[in-house]
């Protein structure tokens, strides 16, 4: 039947690949990040408990495992099986399967995950999280080797990074003016939430260079997500615009598993024979030998699997509405769900750029008077502290903490979770400890601690070579004054 020879898109078999063992790595490390992290940050006796959150509200909107019971057990539990179930498929072993096994794999990824990002508050406010979730749900239907790629579930992933890109391209536009004016480039890779390695290197480029990056940028999401819907080899083409910019993205900065992701979902637009011409290593012939048989033989889908395939692509044109609505509209959200299952999302980022970076700086002192106080510095794993280190590249690892440190100036260091932070340091909680880089009383409890403001740029060439320290900050304000336990005071 025509309608079916449409449906399947055989030379798609290496896009297939990459994408469910591109996103099947990234849920990996999205459970081994929440089993690493989340009982110090949301765990029973974490900054902001779950059972406290659940008990406030008893009505949970949005749907999670945990809204009958949570337990710091259950949810180690809950992140292994995660991750067991995301190994198989980077290893592609649902795969060898009928189209069912991948399918309920990832469902299986998407209700587990979505059950820890619905009860994670603020440490999983991030766009990341509910694009990570799209992803894996759509991603469920692309078929095991017994099948041909559904054409409409790649379109649905293209459709996904056309939001993704199109979406932060509007922000900025519609955004601070150093968008326009071309000027982002000079702050922000100084002042992004966390640097890179090559972060201070790419900030001291000529300007003329970041007002390069900046057109780069706007054409690459404003003009080039269109083409993804081309015909080949003008997609794929796109696609490689994508992946590249993505790629200087990764180099220069650390977004969890944002810009990854980007890349992954970009070669659902790529197409085997370009992807063999481009690397002769990616073999022509990428299908299996019953999908190989099928781009001659008609649709060897069974045709459960064609109804199926084909009401998971009306579920998403019909939840497209309101994206799209808000992406024609001035008022455009930010990473934002219209749904309670968070599929069809709004995605967006950096409609402005901060033009300074401020740093909170926590100090403990083990003396018995804050005045008379030797203070010492904590250090964090990803955020600016220490002037002479130079920043790690820890993504697509996502270090909870330090993100939400780059937010404090931002907003206000008077939030709930930080004064928490900040009484589980007086305790010398392990759990918490453990998310830092440096503890500098070695597991002993401080007497009092306190919240320093610093203004931080990266030094200069000159300043590096004269004093070999990459950061230059200056004392602002003493944020928080020294605060002790209550049953020291």
């Amino acid at each position: 039947m025509e309608w079916t020879a449409w449906f399947d898109a055989p030379d798609y078999e290496f896009a297939r690949q990459v994408l469910q063992r591109g996103i099947a790595t990234l849920f990996f490390v999205a459970f081994l990040s929440s089993l690493n992290q989340f009982p110090a940050l949301l765990g029973e006796r974490g900054l902001l408990p779950v059972p406290d959150y659940l008990s406030a509200f008893r009505r949970l909107g949005r749907p999670s495992l945990f809204h009958w019971r949570y337990s710091d057990g259950l949810l180690r539990a809950v992140c292994w099986a995660g991750m067991a179930i995301a190994a198989t498929l980077v290893l592609g072993l649902p795969q060898l399967g009928p189209p069912w096994v991948p399918l309920l794999a990832f469902l299986a990824l998407w209700l587990l995950y979505m059950s820890i990002v619905n009860v994670g508050q603020t440490f999983y406010g991030f766009g990341w999280e509910m694009l990570l979730l799209e992803a894996g749900f759509t991603a469920a239907f692309l078929g095991s080797d017994q099948t041909p790629p559904p054409r409409p579930i790649l379109i649905l992933l293209v459709w996904l990074v056309f939001r993704l890109e199109f979406g932060a391209g509007l922000i900025k536009i519609r955004g601070g003016t150093e968008w326009r004016d071309l000027t982002a480039l000079y702050y922000h890779h100084e002042t992004q939430p966390m640097p890179g390695p090559l972060s201070r290197q790419a900030h001291l480029l000529p300007k003329a260079w970041h007002r390069l990056e900046v057109l780069g940028n706007h054409f690459a999401q404003l003009v080039v997500p269109f083409f993804l819907f081309f015909p080949q080899p003008v997609a794929s083409v796109a696609a490689g615009v994508v992946i590249f910019t993505q790629l200087w993205l990764v180099v220069s900065g650390n977004f969890a598993w944002l810009n990854w992701m980007a890349i992954l979902l970009a070669f659902a637009a790529v197409s085997d024979p370009v992807a063999h011409a481009v690397l002769p290593a990616i073999p022509l012939e990428w299908h299996a030998p019953s999908a190989g048989a099928a781009a001659t033989a008609g649709s060897q889908a069974p045709v459960p699997w064609l109804v199926v395939v084909l009401f998971a692509t009306m579920l998403h044109v019909v939840l497209s509405y309101r994206p799209i609505e808000n992406l024609l509209s001035r008022h455009q959200l930010m990473n934002a769900s219209f749904n309670r299952w968070q599929l069809v999302n709004t995605y967006g980022a950096f409609g402005t750029v901060t033009k300074r970076r401020i740093e909170i700086v926590v100090e403990g002192t083990l003396a018995e008077e804050p005045d008379d106080g030797d203070w010492q510095e904590y250090e964090f794993k990803g955020k600016p502290g220490n002037v002479r280190r130079l920043p790690r590249q820890y993504a697509p690892y996502h270090l909870r903490l330090d993100w939400l440190m780059w937010f404090l100036p931002l907003r206000t260091v008077h939030e709930e979770w930080f004064y928490a932070f900040l009484a589980k340091l007086l305790e010398a909680d392990r759990p918490v400890l453990r998310l830092l880089r440096h503890d500098p009383f070695d597991g002993a409890r401080p007497r009092w601690v306190r919240v320093r403001s610093y203004l931080y740029r990266f030094a200069t060439r000159a300043e590096f070579r004269a004093t070999g320290e990459r950061w230059v900050r200056i004392p602002l304000a003493v944020s928080i004054p020294a605060v002790a336990l209550p049953a020291d005071r």
